[in-house]
């Protein structure tokens, strides 16, 4: 199969094809390359003959039918996005342009190619998504989201991806483009850009920085090894229902401090401190506008259907994380002297 993914230089979206290359798969990465994009994250899947890449924007039509008549994809596996939180409380108006009037641009161009091919059944486009736009759930265990959670997003992050997520239903149901969707919780691992959570947290404990968490620490999240979300995103492509959603979730729902205390317990054992624990440097923040109080997917539907199961638990995969970073300080130095990273953003000061 030859994938069109878009936003391959980012975070999720190079686990994908550097997953889809090691399974034979051809893959053209179509990345603009702004400041969360990395090509090393793709370099060992770059020596490959599977693999093309492509600069360009998803805000540029005319780019984008460039690139499908020139590679002439099997499906699509649409990642590009502007995807932080707080980045979009301080400027929403990139959000607005990339997630939502770029999706439309990608829907057009993947719609002008589809016809132009003559409607082939095979043809997917996979709009990826956030479990985001559901909202927020309440404390109770045994309230999660499903595929049928209505709508209710709180950011303008989360509200870009839930027009965007709208526009791909809209174009299966009137223009019969063929797509499937998938919304996923929180994602971590190798490769993480470190302006988000648990990296912000890795790499200020090594630095001796305090490592902030927003109000008390007691907001919920599930957490997603990101190789085990690429593997579900290459099953749902290539099996997923026509016109079907699927939540992808880690089956590992943790708070905040939870997870910020395992995340110093790790570096304790592997990096220990002269005294004291990392802990010690936790300090709590005013917290976010907006900020949702717990997110809990339900992957029954994604289990039952297509037999995908998180394959670490999120201990295991924190480890392995921890451990990548430790290994991999040429990679994560240079970025964090791009703006913003390493800060805690979105306190909506900003015009």
């Amino acid at each position: 199969m030859k994938l069109l993914i878009t936003g391959g230089a980012g975070f999720i979206g190079s686990a994908v094809v550097r997953l889809a290359v090691a399974r034979g798969h051809e893959v053209v990465n179509l990345d603009a390359l702004t400041y969360a994009a990395c090509l090393e994250n793709v370099a060992a899947a770059a020596e490959s003959p599977l693999y093309a890449f492509e600069q360009a924007d998803i805000r540029d039509r005319a780019a984008l039918d460039r690139i499908f008549a020139a590679h002439r994809p099997d499906a699509v596996m649409h990642l590009a996005a502007e995807s932080h939180v707080d980045r979009s409380i301080d400027g929403p108006g990139d959000f607005i342009e990339t997630n939502i009037t770029g999706t439309y641009n990608m829907l057009e161009a993947a719609r002008a190619y589809w016809v132009a091919e003559g409607k082939p059944e095979a043809f997917r486009f996979h709009h990826i998504s956030t479990d985001e736009v559901f909202g927020s759930l309440p404390a109770d265990p045994s309230v999660q989201f499903t595929e049928e959670t209505p709508y209710d997003p709180r950011s303008p992050y989360s509200a870009s991806k839930a027009s965007s997520d709208h526009l791909v239903r809209a174009w299966h149901e009137t223009y019969g483009l063929p797509v499937v969707l998938t919304n996923c919780s929180n994602n971590y691992g190798p490769y993480h850009f470190p302006e988000k959570l648990i990296p912000v947290v890795i790499l200020n404990a090594l630095a001796g920085k305090p490592l902030p968490i927003y109000g008390t620490g007691e907001n919920i999240r599930d957490w997603l090894y990101v190789e085990d979300h690429a593997d579900a995103l290459l099953l749902v492509v290539e099996k997923g229902a026509l016109g079907r959603s699927y939540n992808i979730g880690g089956e590992n729902e943790r708070t905040n401090l939870e997870l910020v205390k395992t995340l110093c317990s790790i570096l304790d054992a592997k990096r220990p401190k002269e005294s004291g624990s990392y802990a010690d440097q936790i300090t709590f923040v005013t917290d976010r506008p907006g900020h949702d109080a717990r997110y809990a997917i339900d992957p029954s539907r994604i289990r039952d259907e297509l037999g995908w199961r998180p394959s670490v638990t999120v201990e295991e995969g924190l480890e392995k994380t921890v451990q990548w970073y430790l290994d991999n300080e040429a990679w994560w130095r240079p970025l964090q002297d791009r703006k913003g990273v390493g800060q805690r953003l979105g306190t909506g000061g900003a015009a």
